[in-house]
């Protein structure tokens, strides 16, 4: 790994100093970053945030990213984000038309064959004469690695520039349970060009606290010093003004994808994947679905049907055949499809209950993500019914204390939560807030604080070298 500075996130103290910082000479940052507005959905609002605030810590922008017209499930599109994007950030859009991802059997035999599709040939190329064009007076390269086929190009652009890299990951990438590989061996492939990757770069933006600690732990060459955690967070100019007026129902709100398909397809798979063992043994996520939930509304709705008019599940995002299909004819299902960004936080904060499914592990073991809308739903104020394995996630939902936490499959207490959710409305008492000092370290202003201070100790490390 490049040579940098010992530096470890101050997002875990109580320290207020972040609110105030010295004026200093401004510095200059090429984002590297395919997931920018207008797409958006979870994986664009990390890098939005990013372009919003660090430019208050005096930093001045330019944003490699794509034309940002994709046509794939994952890259919704939502204008709105783009009005967060401060006018002095210079964006800078690589030519189109882009390639569609693969698909089918051409999508297999990439995988199977580790070669390059055309996607990543044209985003190599375009991204990086892109960055040697705008980016040669910049003080430092920063790079988000989602998708992970960015890293190479972020790699060569830091190199050809002289620049030192930061790559950050939303995601633990090889170390995702929820990732399946072809076979033992593409994981072990994975694994090489993570290391790879994570060796040539100056410093390791992780997500979690959990992705990092893997990270250092069977990366063995690097230091910690190399390695912070700096979670997603929420930003709470998006949580300002009154929320909207309830209507008198039991409202239970999920945002974002459901995974059924996925779980479906597993578990079609899963004795040639044991075979193969491209899949991380004892995953189950279906429990990162609507399944287990929609079953303990329908015991709960069976055993006092005379509250089926005043108990609503509503589900944010884009639905698949087969979440559909899960929920069938239930009548208390209101389908929202894809929304923007405001109507999202405008639904989580209209919801009596917050619904947090994760995927299920094996006993004794730890996931390494925290969903984007975890921190979204803290910041609501709204009590979360959290079905969630041991993790970071557990932990911070623990710490909060407005959630109901329960296991991942738990039918039974996914209804008591919702039984003490129709009590608490009966009485018309409130739900105790979170914590304010969990909210408060996780607020992202004070996030890219952290991640400011981070990326001067990178720089200031490297010119003395």
């Amino acid at each position: 790994m490049r040579a940098s500075a010992g530096f470890k996130s101050r997002s875990g103290s109580a320290d207020s100093s972040w609110t105030t910082r010295t004026p200093a000479a401004v510095r200059k940052l090429l984002l590297l970053a395919y997931f920018f507005p207008p797409i958006g959905g979870a994986g664009a609002q990390r890098n939005t945030k990013l372009a919003r605030y660090l430019p208050e810590f005096d930093w001045e922008l330019s944003v490699v990213t794509g034309p940002g017209l994709p046509e794939y499930h994952w890259t919704p599109i939502d204008n709105t984000l783009l009005e967060e994007i401060p006018a002095d950030v210079r964006v800078c859009r690589v030519p189109g038309p882009e390639p569609a991802f693969s698909r089918g059997w051409r999508d297999r035999a990439e995988r199977w064959l580790v070669v390059e599709s055309p996607w990543q040939r044209w985003w190599d190329e375009h991204a990086v004469s892109t960055a040697l064009e705008v980016g040669h007076d910049v003080d430092l390269v920063y790079a988000s690695l989602a998708p992970y086929n960015t890293a190479e190009a972020a790699v060569a652009i830091a190199d050809a520039l002289g620049k030192p890299l930061v790559v950050d990951l939303e995601d633990p990438w090889a170390f995702d349970e929820m990732t399946i590989y072809p076979s033992a061996l593409h994981r072990r492939l994975d694994l090489h060009r993570m290391r790879k990757t994570l060796a040539s770069a100056d410093g390791v933006v992780m997500n979690t606290p959990e992705a990092a600690s893997r990270v250092l732990r069977r990366f063995s060459t690097l230091e910690e010093a190399f390695v912070t955690a700096i979670p997603n967070g929420y930003d709470a100019a998006d949580f300002s003004g009154p929320p909207p007026d309830a209507d008198g129902k039991v409202r239970i709100v999920h945002a974002g994808s459901l995974h059924t398909d996925f779980a479906f397809r597993h578990k079609r798979l899963r004795p040639l994947r044991a075979v193969l063992q491209g899949a991380a043994s004892g995953v189950d996520p279906l429990t990162r679905s609507h399944v287990f939930l929609l079953e303990a509304i329908r015991q709960l709705l069976r055993e006092q049907p005379e509250i089926s008019e005043r108990v609503e599940l509503h589900l944010v995002g884009t639905l698949t055949d087969e979440d559909r299909e899960v929920v069938g004819d239930a009548h208390f299902v209101v389908e929202h499809g894809f929304v923007n960004h405001r109507e999202t936080i405008d639904l989580i904060r209209s919801a009596t209950l917050l619904f947090l499914p994760m995927h299920d592990l094996a006993e004794g073991r730890r996931v390494a993500i925290v969903p984007c809308k975890t921190y979204e739903y803290l910041a609501s104020g709204r009590p979360i019914l959290a079905a969630v394995p041991d993790g970071d996630a557990r932990d911070l939902l623990a710490e909060a204390g407005n959630a109901c936490l329960t296991r991942p499959s738990d039918v039974a207490g996914m209804k008591q939560a919702i039984e003490d959710a129709l009590s608490r409305a009966e009485l018309g008492l409130e739900a105790a807030p979170p914590r304010k000092a969990v909210l408060d370290r996780l607020d992202r202003r004070r996030l890219t604080a952290d991640l400011v201070a981070f990326l001067d100790r990178v720089i200031a490390t490297r010119r003395a070298r």
